[in-house]
């Protein structure tokens, strides 16, 4: 069976994207924000994932507002980074591995999840600056993914309480994988923001560090809220935190618990509240 090494988390603003294009990591804007992972890169290097399912959401490359279905897997031999406005230069493709995804697929069906499956999918920042960050150095990162898409969009949106059970479906899975590969699960998006309407530039720190801290000694804790008080409490770009639930819940069903590896939050980049997180599954 695979072995889930443990769970990544981080933002995934396009402006970040655009700040590595040009080399800005260390300037005064930026260098609090990229000094959140170092620490994670020197644990990658130990654990080294082969695979990583990635929870993110599509930003229009494959799903529109008319046809935007509330969770979708990637089922393809590679992933190319479509050109999708931001000024962002477009990366190498990362490579799929699509026998595990045809696994999550099978078992995420038989758990009664209504998925779209994709043989082909391009992915948007959502997806690329998360690898970009985690693995700056060896671009495409040196691993296989799985895309898994969680609308967070247009409503009605999949409640906190579906997405993590999807999440813990997921590593139930995993554990079933008939392969000895080294897998990590991450999510991607948030923290607290909002873009527009009478609350853009919303930020709530109090209820992001609360959420972080969940994210180590409680991962159920988001789940209590429904998807408009998600949208009051993080802002209507800030329900990203979905993903970071799944990839939690996906941890839930591996080992005897989670080791805060290292986490990192920082107000604001582009008008959002950043965070970044590794946690180690225990033995």
């Amino acid at each position: 069976m695979a072995q889930i090494v443990g769970g990544l988390a981080t933002s995934h603003i396009p402006a970040i994207g655009n700040a590595i294009a040009r080399g800005k990591q260390q300037e005064p804007y930026w260098k609090p924000f990229f000094d959140g992972f170092p620490p994670i890169h020197a644990w990658l290097r130990q654990v080294q994932p082969e695979v990583v399912v990635v929870f993110y959401n599509d930003h229009g490359l494959n799903f529109f507002l008319d046809k935007l279905p509330a969770f979708a897997v990637g089922a393809a031999a590679e992933y190319r980074h479509a050109d999708e406005g931001w000024g962002i230069p477009t990366t190498a493709p990362l490579a799929g591995c699509p026998e595990l995804s045809w696994h999550l697929v099978e078992q995420l069906t038989a758990a009664e999840f209504d998925l779209t499956v994709c043989q082909e999918m391009q992915v948007d920042h959502a997806c690329t600056i998360p690898f970009q960050l985690f693995w700056p150095d060896q671009q495409p990162a040196p691993v296989q993914i799985v895309p898994i898409h969680i609308n967070t969009v247009q409503f009605p949106l999949p409640t906190a309480r579906r997405v993590y059970e999807l999440g813990r479906v997921v590593g139930r899975a995993l554990g079933r994988w008939d392969d000895a590969r080294r897998v990590a699960v991450m999510g991607t998006g948030g923290l607290s923001h909002q873009l527009e309407g009478e609350r853009a530039g919303f930020i709530n720190k109090r209820f992001d560090l609360q959420f972080l801290q969940s994210m180590e000694t409680n991962p159920q804790w988001a789940t209590q809220f429904s998807d408009r008080e998600l949208v009051e409490l993080a802002g209507t770009q800030g329900v990203e935190l979905l993903m970071w639930l799944a990839m939690r819940a996906a941890l839930t069903e591996a080992g005897s618990g989670v080791r805060l590896v290292h986490r990192h939050y920082h107000i604001p980049i582009s008008n959002t509240a950043t965070g970044v997180l590794a946690l180690e599954v225990l033995p």
